[in-house]
C-alpha cells in the first residue's frame, strides 16, 4: 500500500477531531451557556488555557493539512515531503499532548463555582478526582447551574479527542519514516 492513502487517511480522520476540540474549548467559556461566567471573570485557569483551541486545534490542524496535501500528490511527491511530513506529525503530536495535560489538569482541579458561603472558588481541588466518582459532591456548586457535569463532560470529551490526535499523528511519524526509507509507491502505482 501506498503511503500516501494512510496519510490522506490520516489527515481526513484528524479534521473532525480538530473541530470538536475546538468546539469544545469555546463551548467551556460558557457555563450555563450564558455569557454571564465570561463577563464576570468566572472562568477557570484551564479554560484560558486554550488547550483545545491551541493545542487540539491549530496544533494539530496545520499539521493535517500538509499531511493531507502529501497524500493528495498519489506517490507522495518525494520522500522529503514525507519527512516533511514526519516533522509536521511531530508538531501535531506535541499539539495533543498538550490539549490532553490542560483538559487533565482542567478535570483534576474542578470548575470555578459559587458554593454555599458566597464565595467562588473550586470546592473540588483538593479531592483528587473524587467529585467524578461521587455526584453527591455536584452540589457544592451552586452557580452555575450543573457547571460539574459541563466541565467533565467537555474535558473529557476534549482528552479523548486529544488521545485520537496524538495516536494518528504518531501513526503518522511511523509512516513518513516507512516512506522516506522504503520509497513511497509500489511499482503498479508508478505506471
Amino acid at each position: 500500500m501506498c503511503t500516501g492513502k494512510c496519510s490522506l487517511f490520516i489527515a481526513i480522520s484528524l479534521y473532525p477531531l480538530v473541530l470538536l476540540s475546538i468546539l469544545c474549548n469555546i463551548l467551556l467559556f460558557f457555563p450555563d451557556w450564558s455569557t454571564k461566567s465570561v463577563k464576570e471573570g468566572h472562568i477557570t485557569d484551564e479554560v484560558k488555557y486554550m488547550g483545545g483551541f491551541i493545542g487540539g486545534g491549530v496544533l494539530v490542524l496545520i499539521p493535517a493539512l500538509y499531511i493531507h496535501l502529501t497524500g493528495e500528490q498519489g506517490c507522495c511527491a518525494n520522500r522529503l515531503g514525507m519527512f516533511f511530513s514526519v516533522i509536521f506529525a511531530a508538531v501535531g503530536a506535541a499539539g495533543a499532548v498538550y490539549s490532553f495535560i490542560v483538559a487533565l489538569l482542567g478535570l483534576y482541579n474542578g470548575p470555578l463555582c459559587r458554593t454555599s458561603s458566597y464565595k467562588w472558588e473550586r470546592p473540588f481541588m483538593d479531592k483528587n478526582l473524587e467529585y467524578v466518582k461521587n455526584s453527591q459532591y455536584w452540589n457544592d456548586c451552586l452557580e452555575p447551574k450543573n457547571v460539574v457535569q459541563f466541565n467533565m463532560g467537555l474535558f473529557i470529551t476534549l482528552m479523548v479527542a486529544s488521545v485520537l490526535q496524538g495516536l494518528l499523528c504518531v501513526s503518522q511519524v511511523i509512516n513518513g519514516f516507512v516512506g522516506c526509507i522504503c520509497g513511497t509507491c509500489n511499482d503498479k502505482e508508478e505506471l
